[in-house]
């Protein structure tokens, strides 16, 4: 009897640390639509079996202001990805604002099959909480998924 249990809770271990992989961390770049800010932080994924989980702070953003952030595909205007006007991968979205010091802080999961092909993630100013973008990017990043 004893073996019938540990068997299956032997292979349900197993499984579980096959599903995981190594966080990735990525470093912010200014963009041209940032204009006078000065923004720089880090944004880390972690793929957990069929959702990645991502993480960014940022730091110089315009205070108590709303920022949208989200994947996006590789677009043709440039081979440098934050520069090469992909579309972005909406379910990815992650609306959050900055506090009285320009820090923002966001957090948010999305199916892994939908950003798989994504080679950047952008961080827009919003128009307003529901996220809508208000500009090209303040800041971005390349990644690779």
């Amino acid at each position: 009897m004893k073996k019938i249990l540990f068997m299956p809770a032997l292979a349900l271990a197993l499984g579980s640390c096959a599903m995981m992989y190594a966080p990735m961390t990525y470093t912010l770049a200014k963009q041209p639509a940032g204009g006078a800010l000065n923004s720089s932080g880090t944004v880390t994924t972690t793929r957990d079996g069929m959702t990645v989980m991502t993480s960014a702070m940022v730091s110089g953003l315009a205070p108590n202001t709303y920022y949208v952030a989200h994947y996006h595909v590789q677009g043709t205007a440039s081979t440098d990805p934050c520069s090469s006007g992909g579309a972005p991968i909406m379910s990815s979205a992650i609306v959050g604002q900055s506090d009285a010091m320009g820090m923002l802080k966001l957090s948010g999961s999305v199916a892994a099959a939908d950003v798989m092909n994504a080679t950047y993630f952008n961080i827009h100013t919003a128009r307003d909480a529901s996220g809508a973008p208000a500009d090209a990017g303040v800041t971005c990043t390349s990644v690779k998924m």
